[in-house]
């Protein structure tokens, strides 16, 4: 072992970002463009243009499934379809940028995202929005880990977190006012205008982008692990097919069956292959860490409940209460707003009492946040909502950043930004689940309840019985209409349609209350990560393979939420860093698309 660790393209030595800030320095200069405060600008219009996209769906889906006719598995997968395409291909596509340039397709990333919105409101078909939605999860997700990448090879190391800090906070302020720019749109111009204001944002962002961006690309790109992906992503949508699809077909189904049985073999297979790629797209090794697990497992089961309750609690708003778009979006801010500025909480009960408080501690408040909502009914009032909410929303923001810091830093250093990309698809996994499972089990539970519930309220058996053929509006909180239906009869029907929605929200949330429950019991499992970790000079990662075999000792940074969750939180005098990056944000460990 010798004292000094010999330099390494992908930034394996402790110099590595400075030697490669300078190396870049000169291309930039000669090219007219790298200006970091242009720089800064170009990124911001593309990650706005993908986090307002996360949270202003759900203002709108309503008014999607009215103007569509769309049933509620119709909106779980206008929704999961984006997050699902998103979660699978963030790493690949960062990968793509260290091979083929992180300026090119960051510029096509905005140029697609900007037109499959623009496709998304002109197609006039739920089957064609869904389609377009895919596309935008692509295209989203050749955004968002490039410009990471681009912001550290435009930045020296030591302005490069004060970048990060203006990058996620850009995203956590769209998050915050997704809601509200969702509720004007759709309120005065139209739902679609909420996928059309993607093309302004997409042409300045395209604008400022060809002209202040400087390229840059890996000189040894780590190799796409073809197979992992094809495994993970068809695993994955076998299982949230059947989720959907479960309400329909039956959980008993041969085709629910099926498909679940074909999801996780295929899911299986892939953690055969990746025992023997060179370089695997997710490193089983990595999950022989405990904390490592329990955080992923953490982040994921965070997200599923949060995804949950802003899915279905926006329709209680708008079609049990009436809420206008706007007026739901207001309501929506102490959850969304909360969690938006949670994370310096997270970092303070992170760094003083570790993970094994802090993550119970979000998760337990995310319980209570739940346990609450049960007590909610067609005419409670806002009271009952808002203390929800804030604890919601505090809960979630502790939790991602003390289970991304245990994440991250309990991979190897050279390994730090896979359990970054790790994490990011945790989150994004978290989402779909939480909207396909618990959407599923609403709808199940509205239809085995509805048609008692209609008797019960005086609608005669027979009537009772042709209702159930509008099972899925009623698990969107509407209530059907047949033509000629006396007014008497029908104040009975809204009646109990609603009381057939609640009683499936109240089932979906105290399911996801106690997945929360059971994920505090074991966050207390999760170790503090270790103040250093040192990589073997003969053994090179501890994957094998790849990375190059190197020798170093090094303090492993933190990870926390990616674009889209939560703005960067900086504990100057400490070695960890909290930002909303997939990778650490220093100069010694990064993703894997983060190379010079």
């Amino acid at each position: 072992m010798t004292d000094q660790p010999k330099r390494r393209s992908d930034g394996g030595s402790p110099t590595a970002g400075l030697d490669a800030w300078h190396q870049n320095r000169g291309q930039r200069g000669a090219a007219g463009r790298g200006h970091p405060g242009w720089t800064l600008v170009a990124i911001a219009f593309g990650v706005v243009m993908v986090g307002v996209d996360a949270t202003v769906v759900a203002v709108a889906n309503p008014y999607i499934a009215r103007s569509l006719h769309g049933s509620l598995s119709d909106l779980q997968w206008i929704t999961n379809a984006y997050l699902l395409v998103l979660a699978v291909l963030l790493i690949p596509m960062g990968m793509l940028g260290d091979r083929f340039g992180r300026r090119r397709l960051f510029l096509i990333g905005v140029v697609g995202f900007a037109l499959a919105s623009l496709a998304v409101g002109e197609i006039g078909s739920v089957a064609g929005v869904i389609a377009f939605r895919a596309v935008q999860g692509i295209f989203g997700a050749i955004i968002l880990p490039n410009t990471l990448a681009i912001l550290r090879n435009t930045f020296p190391p030591e302005k490069l977190n004060q970048a990060i800090g203006i990058w996620g906070g850009s995203s956590a302020i769209s998050i915050a006012a997704g809601p509200i720019v969702g509720g004007l749109l759709v309120e005065h111009v139209s739902w679609e205008s909420v996928f059309y204001v993607n093309v302004p944002i997409g042409a300045l962002g395209l604008i400022v982008g060809l002209l202040a961006l400087a390229e840059s690309r890996d000189r040894h790109p780590r190799p796409l692990d073809a197979a992992g992906l094809l495994l993970l992503a068809g695993g994955l949508l076998c299982m949230v097919f059947a989720l959907i699809k479960a309400e329909t077909w039956g959980w008993g189904d041969a085709m629910t069956i099926g498909l679940l049985a074909g999801g996780a073999a295929l899911l299986v297979a892939l953690g055969l292959v990746e025992r023997r790629v060179h370089a695997p797209l997710l490193p089983p090794v990595l999950f022989t860490r405990r904390s490592l697990t329990l955080g992923t497992t953490a982040v994921t089961l965070a997200f599923f409940a949060m995804y949950g309750v802003l899915f279905f609690v926006t329709l209680y708003l708008e079609n049990i209460h009436g809420y206008d778009p706007v007026a739901a979006g207001v309501r929506l801010l102490p959850l969304t707003a909360i969690f938006a500025v949670a994370a310096p909480l997270g970092a303070l009960l992170n760094d003083r009492l570790g993970p094994r408080f802090a993550i119970p501690f979000g998760m337990v408040s995310m319980t209570i946040a739940l346990v609450l909502l049960l007590w909610l009914d067609p005419g409670s009032g806002y009271i009952r909502l808002w203390p929800s909410f804030v604890m919601l929303g505090l809960g979630v923001g502790v939790v991602i950043v003390a289970a991304s810091d245990a994440i991250v830093a309990s991979a190897p250093p050279a390994e730090a930004g896979i359990a970054g990309g790790i994490q990011a698809t945790g989150l994004q996994l978290g989402g779909v689940l939480g909207t396909s499972v618990l959407g599923s089990i609403l709808a199940s539970r509205v239809a085995s309840t509805l048609v008692a519930k209609l008797e019960a309220a005086g609608v005669p058996a027979p009537v009772a019985r042709r209702f159930l053929a509008a099972k899925q509006l009623v698990a969107q909180g509407l209530a059907p209409h047949l033509p000629g239906t006396p007014a008497p009869l029908q104040a009975a029907v809204t009646r109990a349609s609603h009381g057939a929605f609640m009683s499936g929200l109240h089932l979906a949330l105290g399911i996801a209350a106690a997945v929360c429950l059971v994920t505090a019991a074991l966050g207390v499992f999760v170790d503090r990560p270790k103040p250093e970790i040192e990589v073997p000079a003969e053994e090179g990662s501890e994957l094998g393979g790849y990375p190059p075999k190197r020798a170093s000792r090094v303090k492993p940074t933190t990870m926390s939420p990616p674009p889209m969750l939560a703005p960067m939180v900086v504990r100057k005098g400490s070695t960890r860093t909290s930002a909303p990056v997939w990778g650490a944000s220093t100069i010694t460990a990064r993703p894997p698309w983060v190379r010079t």
